[in-house]
């Protein structure tokens, strides 16, 4: 496996892809100054051969992650950490990765290039888009619908059978308890919609 960012996130991945046993090549970075990154080699700023082992976008930022992924003409692997439960009838799409602790249950559909941080927990039946992130400890009930590059921020709540749209943020500790629509920030118990922004990212 080959990594593309060497931030923080990229540590994370690289001791779930160790704990996997799985075999991790190099990273690469755009920041010169960045020569190694949780005792991974950077190959240098950018992809420039067709390498023959996967790629994870170890970058943090959704939109970013969207912009690179869009870019890289590579095979995209995936990364769940062994302690992560995860339910036979779920489906992990390309570049997701679920982190320690993690648990995804019946018949969830998590989309591509996604973040399931430490010890968030997913439902039955929720959908998660493509480019999201599910903040540490957040929970998500059943039949939960969350947009393409939504941040659902850590220790996060959210009912069953709701939608919150694309490209929203969700506070820490937020608790949502009505759909929301996409581009929009809420914070609170019960959340509440403080900002809306663009979605056009």
């Amino acid at each position: 496996m080959y990594l593309y960012g060497a931030s923080g996130h990229a540590k994370v991945i690289i001791d779930i892809l160790r704990d996997m046993g799985m075999p991790i090549m190099g990273a690469f970075d755009k920041n010169p100054a960045i020569t190694e990154v949780g005792g991974i080699p950077v190959l240098g700023a950018e992809i420039e051969e067709k390498l023959k082992e996967p790629v994870i976008i170890s970058i943090g930022d959704n939109a970013i992650r969207r912009r690179v992924a869009e870019k890289l003409d590579v095979a995209f692997g995936k990364a769940v950490h062994p302690t992560a439960i995860i339910s036979p009838s779920a489906t992990i799409a390309e570049g997701t990765v679920v982190m320690q602790g993690a648990i995804i249950q019946a018949d969830a559909t998590i989309g591509k290039h996604a973040i399931i941080n430490t010890g968030a927990s997913i439902d039955h039946d929720c959908k998660i888009g493509d480019y999201a992130h599910i903040s540490p400890g957040a929970v998500l009930s059943g039949n939960v619908l969350v947009g393409e590059g939504t941040h659902i921020g850590a220790g996060a709540v959210v009912i069953p059978n709701l939608k919150i749209g694309k490209w929203c943020k969700i506070g820490a500790g937020a608790v949502v308890i009505r759909d929301l629509p996409d581009g929009v920030t809420a914070v609170g118990n019960p959340a509440r919609i403080i900002k809306e922004h663009q979605t056009n990212i």
